[in-house]
């Protein structure tokens, strides 16, 4: 795991400048590779790279980048790990290839003169983001794996196209210009992440998950059209047409093989290897396959808060006992969970709100301290159906879609007449006397559910059921247009589901932009690097043709999971409602962080920087100081953009 930077700059320039400017964007990524370092330029075309290493698998210098072919047609910098390099290694030494080490790096390169730039990366399997220059005919290849794990920011400032694994080492250059975008600043409010392909910044996109970039020399300024080497569209529709026909039994044995596979192949390493273990489904799943793949114990991470509602360390623990892992956990007091806050703007490098962003960087802390890779259990959710949002999401829908809109309209207006406290103290009387209610039913939920009932469709619902600041424009200065951040389905899928296309949307849009941003950035700022094996391309496809009744059934999801589970862990263990991984951003608000916000949601503050309209702000805030309302999304998306501003303004200051 590593990161790079780098340019592609025609205009004439001295190779010790550039060297020196590569240097200083690769600096800037230190934390993504404190082993290793290197650039390398070609003045005569223009092409610069650098590159930080985290050492993971062939530790010697024979893993070193940037790195050549054995032909010297490619020069290439690469962020990630391909779990099939060795497969891929025997195949290409049999056809006559020789190797010098034994990285991925020079497998990938190999690939790349046998095969071609687009029929090698489609032989990947792994998780990576690639910059790959091609010396005879003069093109810069820019990649990125297929659902997203690595990033890859891109674009065209003054005449140079600047490319990078985080905007930092984009800013180092002097030809970045650091205007921000209006409409993924809307985007990101509306959110709480900036959507793909958008960055914070004009002219810079993240490189779409799936594809390559190629840019000739000598292509204008602005020129950049990603060419898809893998589509979740396409996947869906051949799981559609060859959807699995077996029993229950069989698919269950299905899922065990692909995620043995999956683990085993995450589990090689030249460096210590644990996992972060919630003592949730996904991640106990993990652990699980880990440990029965393992001779030793493996090592198990943990966070616990002392307030109950967001604890889940004593689940984490009595899993990982059960288990037998060698469990580290560690009780964040208020004090310091709130001393990471002010690392937060640096660390994701762009306006990010997902409050789960704090226990993410503090678990990577905690295991970095031991090893080196931990693996986790991202994606369950997103592949078979655990989110509260697809049931209820289901069941709004199946109710209203056949009530007029006026009727669906009205009937929000009166749920919205009763305040969210009343609602709280209405739904703790029904539990008092022993009435059933859905897990996490709130009265601000029953306020946001109140919102979607005048949609048009079921996309919008979805929209809507994801989004906080909506819409935007009541916020954010000078944007004229409602961003359309989710991505419609593809003319050719029919997803009529209401369950499988709100799974798909949030595989290609919150998955990607919020869940892999939120790891990665937390991980790579401790120098972890963290593998998701529930995202395995095979399990993906599989995932994908499995019936909805193998997914979702009893008003749960994630059934074929918990089978599979139940082999190692009593279902006991894991048999409740899901929690999340949050923090009480709520009541410190209203508590140790009140001094801090204040001076960020100063009205004169933010009609001076002139982004943010300051009415609707003031009013969210006084309504949440009162305890009338809980606006701890919308607020922490304001505080963290005036936090990540403020920094920014600090640097050009400097």
């Amino acid at each position: 795991m590593c990161g790079f930077a780098g340019f592609l700059d025609p205009r004439e320039g001295d190779r010790d400048v550039r060297l020196h400017l590569l240097s200083a964007m690769a600096d800037t990524l230190v934390h993504r590779g404190p082993d290793d370092e290197g650039t390398w330029t070609d003045p005569e075309v223009g092409i610069g790279l650098a590159f930080r290493r985290l050492s993971i698998l062939d530790l010697s210098p024979e893993g070193h980048q940037p790195m050549a072919s054995a032909d010297g047609r490619y020069v290439m910098v690469f962020n990630g790990e391909i779990y099939n390099h060795l497969e891929l290694r025997q195949d290409l030494a049999s056809r006559g290839d020789t190797f010098r080490g034994h990285s991925d790096t020079e497998v990938m390169l190999a690939a790349f003169v046998r095969w071609g730039v687009m029929d090698a990366v489609k032989r990947f399997q792994g998780m990576f983001a690639i910059a790959l220059w091609d010396r005879q005919a003069r093109v810069l290849h820019l990649l990125r794996d297929r659902v997203g794990k690595k990033p890859l920011y891109v674009g065209w400032q003054s005449g140079v196209l600047l490319f990078g694994s985080e905007l930092k080492a984009l800013r180092r250059h002097p030809a970045f210009e650091a205007r921000i975008d209006r409409l993924a600043l809307g985007g990101y409010f509306q959110h709480s992440y900036v959507p793909g392909p958008r960055s914070i910044y004009v002219g810079i996109q993240k490189l779409p998950p799936g594809t390559c970039a190629s840019i000739p020399l000598g292509a204008p300024p602005g020129d950049l059209t990603p060419q898809a080497y893998w589509l979740a569209e396409s996947l869906i529709r051949e799981a559609s047409c060859c959807p699995f026909q077996g029993s229950e039994r069989e698919a269950v044995g299905a899922v065990r093989q692909l995620l043995l596979q999956a683990v085993g192949d995450r589990m090689v390493a030249d460096v210590p290897v644990g996992a972060f273990l919630s003592g949730g489904i996904d991640s106990s799943l993990v652990v699980s396959l880990m440990q029965a793949q393992s001779r030793h114990k493996v090592r198990t991470f943990s966070i616990g808060f002392d307030e109950a509602e967001y604890n889940e360390a004593h689940f984490a623990r009595a899993v990982a006992d059960h288990l037998g892992t060698d469990h580290t956990e560690l009780y964040v007091q208020p004090a310091e969970a709130l001393a990471v806050v002010p690392d937060l703007p640096a660390v994701y490098d762009e306006p990010f709100s997902d409050s789960s962003q704090i226990p993410t960087l503090l678990v990577s802390r905690l295991a970095r301290q031991q090893v080196t890779v931990a693996l986790s259990g991202d994606g369950g959710d997103e592949l078979f159906g655990g989110y509260n949002r697809y049931f209820q999401g289901q069941k709004i829908w199946n109710s209203i879609r056949l009530l007029p809109i006026a009727v669906r309209k009205t009937l929000g207006w009166c749920l919205t007449r009763i305040t969210p406290a009343h609602w709280d103290r209405m739904l703790k009387a029904v539990q008092k006397r022993g009435g059933h209610l859905p897990g996490g039913l709130t009265g601000d939920r029953i306020h946001k559910l109140a919102g979607v009932l005048g949609v048009d469709g079921l996309d919008s619902m979805y929209a809507r059921l994801v989004s906080y600041w909506d819409p935007p424009m009541g916020v954010v200065l000078g944007m004229d247009l409602e961003p359309s951040t989710w991505k419609p389905l593809d003319g050719g899928i029919h997803l009529q589901n209401p369950v499988l296309r709100m799974m798909y949307l949030d595989l290609v849009t919150y998955l990607v932009d919020d869940i892999l941003v939120k790891v990665d950035r937390a991980s790579m700022a401790t120098s972890l690097e963290v593998r998701a094996p529930l995202l395995d391309q095979r399990l993906l496809a599989f995932a994908w043709s499995l019936p909805m009744s193998m997914k979702v059934r009893g008003g749960e999801g994630k059934w074929i999971l918990r089978e599979l589970l139940s082999e190692w862990v009593p279902r006991h263990f894991t048999d409740r409602p899901k929690m999340g991984f949050g923090v009480p951003i709520d009541s410190w608000l209203r508590g140790p962080l009140r001094g801090w916000a204040e001076d960020l949601l100063d009205p004169a503050r933010l009609r001076r920087e002139g982004f943010l309209d300051p009415a609707p702000i003031q009013l969210k805030w006084q309504e949440h100081l009162s305890g009338r309302r809980n606006w701890q999304h919308h607020l922490w998306g304001v505080l963290m953009f005036e936090s990540w501003l403020g920094q920014q303004t600090h640097k050009e200051a400097a």
